[in-house]
């Protein structure tokens, strides 16, 4: 071919997603994870969520399930398992009815004689074909008919348990009987053997040097050859065990004809018996119910059967739902078998995320063996809480990004040494200096991190923050939850990053007050807790704030419901709703310690309540604060961009 013809065109890929396509968008996988934790899953359910509801162009395992169901369902559906029976008696039929034509021809007493005979056979189709079995035709049509009858049998009873044996058997000749009859006896014998524990490997080989045409799947082992047949047994039995009593005993009568043998069918009883005891667990005793108009034989049935069983081991596998479940468990093979190549990128592509997840370390065992976020995770998912709260601020009110603008300070005009977790702007020239200094001293590395020097920016004053968030049942109930937690995150992150000098502290509280590190306010289940204990939340945010007195004190309060409880002096909580006088005296006495240690307070007001509207607009007066009335999609905003405030006129 010449350079001129071999032509080639590229495209996109039309056909489903890219197979080659990388699996997911990790950080958006943790995110989805991170937002089942903080609405109350565990790291574990919220992984078996993700991977059930899958990604992108990705079906997840639900997806799977489902499809893998209604395949199932239309199996049964369109199909009925009487197919052999029905053409065992259309052949029957027609042999009885060419048989009566030929005799009423003939006005001989043979011819009545004959008559009565046929009148007399039993109704059931299994008691008529064995007892014509000696009968002697009259009438060739009838003899043929007959004939085809046996070896029909024989066909699909070994179509049953040997892949293409139906179509091999087609037009078998005696010979071709007795190979298969010898085949039975010397497989019977060899699963005899291997069953009293003997070395089979010789017996084995001689076996399939003989008799390997009937096994196209190549078995390696005695093994491997008892799997193969027991599957196939097992779902023969179960192909009966579907059918009714009376349809299962004319098939087993049947049997007894096949191919005018029945030698065959004894092989075949002892041959099931020898497999049931060699693999007891698989499924003898299961059923199916086939309703729909398509009548298959019995080689097609025990593939029906057959595959139900995959079908059905298949939903378990898409299910996880047993104890150690893995996504390595799903056959890929069955699986892209029966639904497509595109269900096999799938499941891998999800069995790879789940690895992917793990691999990277964010996930780790908490000191009772729960699973937990890593703090590496908590650190993402705290970047993506940021990304969206400054993204959020910057389309609401025009500002520049607060990723770069100002975070660390203006430059002092000298350098320092890069170390771990510095965010600010490399000094080339310096970096560069330093790399060429080190290889002119013979180190022939190009560039070494020690190499990195930094611009040195101006310290900033520190700042005490006190991050005081209400976990009332109402923050649940109202779907304030997880914008709450987020929230937390984003200042989180902020802080520990761009002002690492600062101090956070986490509160939490509703019948009472406690301080929290970040991982366990993330995977902070919601609980029925009557109460909203604002001023522990306070006293605790006092506390903090005295712990660092150098520094500038900042107090954000997440609340959507008025102060129901307080603090009494023996540290029980006392409750009551509307709140008591005592509530209302305690809370604004905390309020009252605050403003002494100049503390700058935010309340950010959750709802429409007017009754808390009035009374956190009554603290604000009274401490010099500021309410904030955000939306919950902006939350993380508001809170972000009033620290970054309260910060800057504080310097």
């Amino acid at each position: 071919m010449s350079a001129r013809a071999r032509r080639y065109a590229y495209g996109p890929y039309h056909d489903g997603p890219d197979p080659l396509a990388p699996p997911f968008d990790l950080r958006s996988a943790l995110d989805r994870i991170g937002e089942d934790v903080m609405a109350g899953s565990s790291p574990r359910a919220a992984l078996r969520e993700l991977l059930r509801r899958g990604m992108e162009n990705r079906r997840g395992l639900d997806e799977l399930s489902r499809e893998i169901w209604e395949r199932r369902s239309r199996l049964q559906r369109d199909n009925r398992l009487d197919g052999t029976l029905r053409e065992v008696r259309e052949l029957l039929d027609r042999a009885l009815n060419a048989e009566r034509d030929t005799l009423g021809r003939d006005d001989g007493e043979d011819a009545r004689f004959r008559e009565l005979q046929l009148e007399a056979l039993p109704q059931d189709t299994g008691g008529a074909v064995r007892e014509l079995a000696e009968y002697d035709w009259r009438s060739s049509e009838a003899r043929e008919a007959y004939g085809q009858i046996r070896d029909l049998l024989g066909r699909e009873m070994l179509d049953q348990r040997f892949q293409g044996m139906k179509q091999a058997m087609q037009s078998a000749t005696p010979e071709d009987v007795e190979r298969v009859r010898q085949m039975l006896h010397d497989l019977n014998q060899l699963l005899a053997a291997h069953a009293r524990g003997e070395n089979t490997e010789q017996q084995f080989g001689e076996f399939m040097a003989g008799h390997g045409e009937f096994f196209p799947e190549n078995p390696r082992t005695t093994e491997e050859l008892i799997d193969l047949l027991a599957q196939r047994a097992a779902a023969a039995q179960r192909m009966l065990n579907s059918m009714s009593p009376e349809q299962r005993a004319e098939l087993t009568e049947l049997a007894q004809q096949a191919f005018g043998d029945p030698r065959l069918a004894q092989a075949m009883s002892q041959l099931d018996a020898q497999l049931r005891g060699l693999r007891p667990g698989e499924d003898w005793s299961g059923r199916g119910r086939f309703r729909g108009d398509n009548p298959m034989g019995m080689g097609e049935a025990t593939r029906a059967m057959e595959q139900l069983g995959q079908l059905d081991q298949l939903a378990e596998q898409l299910s996880q739902s047993y104890p150690g479940a893995r996504m390595e468990d799903i056959d890929l093979d069955a699986l892209e078998g029966t639904l497509g190549p595109r269900a096999r990128v799938d499941a891998r592509a999800l069995a790879e995320l789940e690895r992917e997840l793990q691999r990277q370390g964010l996930f780790e065992r908490a000191a009772d063996g729960s699973l937990q976020l890593s703090p590496k995770a908590l650190r993402r998912l705290g970047e993506s809480a940021l990304r969206s709260a400054v993204d959020t601020a910057r389309g609401r009110t025009g500002q520049r990004d607060t990723r770069r603008a100002g975070a660390a300070g203006e430059p002092t005009g000298a350098t320092k040494p890069w170390a771990f977790g510095d965010t600010e702007s490399w000094d080339v020239s310096r970096t560069l200096t330093n790399a060429q200094l080190r290889h002119a001293a013979g180190d022939d590395r190009r560039l070494d991190v020690t190499d990195v020097e930094i611009v040195e920016t101006e310290q900033r004053s520190r700042a005490a923050v006190a991050l005081c968030v209400d976990t009332s049942w109402s923050m649940v109930q109202d779907g304030r939850w997880v914008p709450m937690k987020r929230t937390a995150l984003a200042l989180h992150q902020l802080i520990s990053t761009r002002f690492r000098g600062d101090a956070l502290e986490l509160v939490t509280f509703g019948r009472h007050a406690r301080q929290v590190e970040l991982v366990e306010l993330v995977g902070l289940e919601g609980a029925w807790e009557q109460g909203t204990n604002l001023h522990h939340a306070l006293l605790l945010a006092g506390r903090h704030l005295r712990r660092h007195p150098d520094a500038t004190p900042v107090v954000l309060v997440v609340t959507d419901g008025e102060p129901t409880a307080h603090l009494e002096e023996d540290g029980d909580s006392y409750f009551d709703y509307p709140p008591s006088p005592d509530t209302v005296r305690a809370t604004l006495a905390e309020v009252d310690q605050l403003s002494r240690l100049h503390a700058s307070v935010t309340i950010f007001r959750l709802g429409e309540d007017p009754r808390l509207a009035r009374f956190v607009d009554l603290l604000a007066r009274r401490c010099g604060g500021r309410v904030v009335a955000p939306t919950l999609d902006g939350l993380g905003a508001e809170v972000v961009a009033d620290y970054l405030g309260r910060r800057a006129t504080r310097r």
